[in-house]
């Protein structure tokens, strides 16, 4: 073959136009519904209070879908065939995220209730329920109920780790694989149109202000306690790696950095790990620990919706119950190891939590989904960060042990019948 009968085309690709992130498309809704909503007429509001009840209604309807959808494939795959190290670090990584929710809640049950005082915007007034009503609405009457959905998950995911893992085990993964992509595709690409909507509506009914400014100060007090978790984390990798911890914090800083720029726990991943490295922690614990433990470690994410759920709590006048509060810290863990690593992910799975267990209606939760958001990196920072920690402390607990993760003595079993076969 001479070279005349080959010839190649060399194409320029097209340069691809940076995409804006989420955070941004927030932010631009929530600026451009505070301006709008100073001079739009009503009839325009309700296209947007229109949209706004039917996206809550397809959101209720998936919510229950959601947490099966993503509970039951995480307990199913921290079971046998995962190795008894995942399990391990996946006990680890939840005591970590509820430490990080109780201190939210033992802090803000005293500091909140103060700052707030006299702050109060009642009910958040629902436009499906004021003068800015629908054009028309639909019925998405859900599957089964959120309770029923958390109990159904626990139930098959527990069930997932008494057996050989097989087509049941594979549907459960496929399943996540559906949710997870209507996340991406559908709920998350929708969100900056609902949020507009939504603070369009309480700029009309005049509560825009009081929210926004008491977001603001919720918002240091997020950023102080992130800082008080961080520091704890290193205490205890400190003790455990015999290092000081506030050097092995500061080795960390460029995955906090990364992490802030990029708000994604998994393109962080590299950084993390070389950090990690920094620290003293053997090169297979790390390569282990890290990339697991950016899925299911989200103390930051726990301890930002601990502590805005509160605010919105006191500000609409409904009050604080101890010993709800307590048991959402603890749902709201095992939530936080199934949430799907996508920007935004972890408070849409809290959602069915937040519904189920603190009565939020659909305004409250579209400013929980706001409100995360808008600090969405902070939180990102505070879980990679923490997850260096988390290795350290696998190493102490492997010093000196046969340090083997991934199939057991169920797989050796099918390898030795599959070979015999």
């Amino acid at each position: 073959m001479t070279s005349e009968n080959v010839s190649f085309e060399l194409k320029k690709e097209p340069k691809k136009k940076p995409k804006v992130g989420l955070l941004l498309r927030i932010f631009i809704a929530i600026v451009l519904a505070v301006i709008f909503g100073l001079f739009v007429p009503e009839w325009i509001a309700r296209i947007f209070t229109t949209f706004n009840g039917l996206f809550s209604q397809f959101l209720g309807f998936l919510i229950p879908l959601i947490i099966v959808g993503l509970v039951t494939p995480a307990i199913g795959e921290l079971g046998r065939g995962a190795g008894k190290w995942v399990g391990i670090t996946a006990l680890i990584a939840y005591t970590s995220t509820i430490f990080a929710g109780f201190l939210a809640l033992t802090v803000c049950w005293f500091v909140l209730p103060r700052m707030l005082s006299g702050v109060s915007v009642g009910p958040l007034d629902n436009p499906e329920d004021s003068a800015l009503a629908p054009y028309f609405s639909i019925e998405i009457d859900p599957v089964f109920g959120v309770m029923t959905a958390l109990v159904l998950s626990f139930c098959l995911g527990i069930g997932l780790t008494f057996i050989r893992r097989g087509t049941l085990q594979k549907a459960s993964v496929e399943f996540r694989t559906i949710i997870v992509r209507i996340i991406e595709k559908v709920i998350i690409p929708l969100l900056p149109i609902y949020i507009f909507g939504m603070f369009l509506g309480l700029t009309m009914n005049g509560q825009i202000w009081t929210v926004v400014g008491t977001f603001a100060g919720v918002i240091v007090v997020v950023f102080v306690l992130t800082v008080v978790v961080l520091v704890v984390q290193y205490l205890v990798a400190g003790w455990a790696m015999k290092k000081n911890p506030f050097k092995m914090l500061w080795n960390m800083m460029p995955a906090y950095m990364t992490a802030l720029g990029t708000s994604s726990s998994a393109a962080t991943i590299p950084v993390t790990l070389e950090s990690t490295l920094r620290n003293g922690v053997p090169g297979p614990i790390a390569s282990f620990v890290v990339p697991l433990c950016a899925t299911i470690h989200l103390a930051g994410s726990t301890l930002k919706i601990t502590s805005f759920a509160m605010a919105i709590m006191i500000i609409t006048g409904q009050g604080l119950d101890l010993w709800t509060l307590v048991g959402f810290v603890f749902m709201l863990g095992v939530v936080m190891i199934a949430a799907p690593g996508v920007p935004g992910g972890a408070i849409m799975a809290a959602v069915g939590v937040l519904q189920s267990m603190l009565g939020f209606d659909d305004v409250a939760v579209g400013l929980m989904i706001a409100s995360y958001i808008a600090i969405d990196s902070f939180g990102t920072a505070t879980n990679v960060t923490g997850d260096g920690a988390i290795a350290a402390i696998m190493a102490r607990i492997t010093k000196g042990k046969d340090f083997s993760f991934g199939d057991d003595e169920e797989d050796e079993r099918e390898a030795a019948e599959a070979k015999e076969a």
